[in-house]
């Protein structure tokens, strides 16, 4: 019974479903093409292939409220669901913190890890005076009024909120001061500053591609971890100085009552994943940078993401 009420159910959502049965379930909180559905779509293939889950795996299309249509079915609806994943990203976090999902909160689901992730970058015009990440954040701390920033986010939202985590850890204050242009999109943010209107764009490096190929722009500083495969010429902002991760990753979270056999078994399973060739390909040939962090660190990681994107979103006047 429980997998023909999970097959009613998805046959609303999904696209081509045929009759069989599945062992579990992955949603993509949006219509099939996009970053969740592929973490979902991707992972799951994975993790079947290899052997790292032991049964066949759905993928449901719910689109709705920029993932918060999933998050709320979720969380009324199949709270204590084992056989159940779903995918997340940076974009998932941002929206929890800013109570973007109608009075629902983090701590309402377990999340399982990311294995994958767009890495942030800062990036400026080919003849820009700034050489390094610190040239540019003192030069804004000096005179504010004289800078901004373009990104593809609307204001409040991650483009913009890692600038500000960047000054912080250089110990300015007054965010409300630093000028932001939130653009329709990477390429017009990168149009904005290479036209000269602003002082950097702030984004993720699979938006800026094409224009570091080109050599219109320079990339000060990545906020990953590790430098980039194959942009290893681009320094980290913790090799500056600036101790910030800021990356759009790909990840899973789970129903907070399932159970902690299950949420072992889901975090194995995505280790796995992580750890094989074929992810490693995939991230390849979708322009995603190693962000392997599964399990509790993961967790920790989310609220600590969560605590800093929430207090800043007060501080901005973007959230009560």
């Amino acid at each position: 019974m429980k997998h023909i009420l999970k097959l009613s159910f998805a046959a609303a959502f999904s696209v081509g479903l045929s009759a069989q049965s599945f062992a579990a379930e992955c949603i993509a909180p949006a219509n099939p093409g996009g970053g969740w559905d592929f973490t979902c779509r991707t992972i799951t293939k994975i993790m079947t292939d290899i052997g790292a889950y032991d049964g066949s795996i759905q993928v449901t299309n719910m689109a709705g409220g920029g993932g918060g249509l999933a998050f709320t079915h979720v969380v009324n609806e199949r709270n204590s669901d084992a056989d159940l994943i779903v995918a997340a990203s940076t974009a998932t976090a941002t929206r929890l913190a800013q109570n973007a999902y109608s009075g629902m909160t983090a701590d309402q689901v377990r999340f399982l890890g990311a294995i994958g992730a767009d890495p942030g970058v800062i990036v400026v015009a080919k003849d820009s005076p700034y050489q390094n990440l610190n040239d540019l954040l003192d030069a804004v701390i000096a005179d504010p009024s004289k800078h901004a920033f373009a990104g593809g986010s609307a204001a409040g939202g991650y483009d913009h909120l890692k600038v500000l985590m960047a000054l912080k850890r250089k110990g300015f204050t007054d965010i409300k001061k630093v000028k932001y242009i939130g653009v329709d999109g990477d390429a017009d943010a990168i149009t904005q500053t290479v036209g000269g209107f602003t002082s950097a764009m702030t984004g993720d490096i699979s938006g800026v591609v094409g224009f570091i190929k080109s050599g219109d722009v320079r990339v000060l500083a990545s906020f990953t971890e590790e430098r980039i495969p194959g942009f290893e010429n681009i320094p980290t902002a913790r090799e500056q100085g600036v101790d910030v991760i800021a990356v759009n990753w790909r990840g899973l979270y789970t129903p907070k009552n399932a159970s902690d056999a299950s949420y072992k078994q889901w975090t194995e399973a995505l280790r796995k994943v992580g750890a094989s060739s074929e992810w490693k390909e995939a991230m390849v040939a979708n322009g995603l940078a190693p962000f392997n962090m599964v399990g509790s660190d993961f967790q920790s990681y989310v609220d600590g993401v969560i605590g800093e994107v929430r207090a800043m979103s007060v501080e901005l006047g973007v959230m009560k």
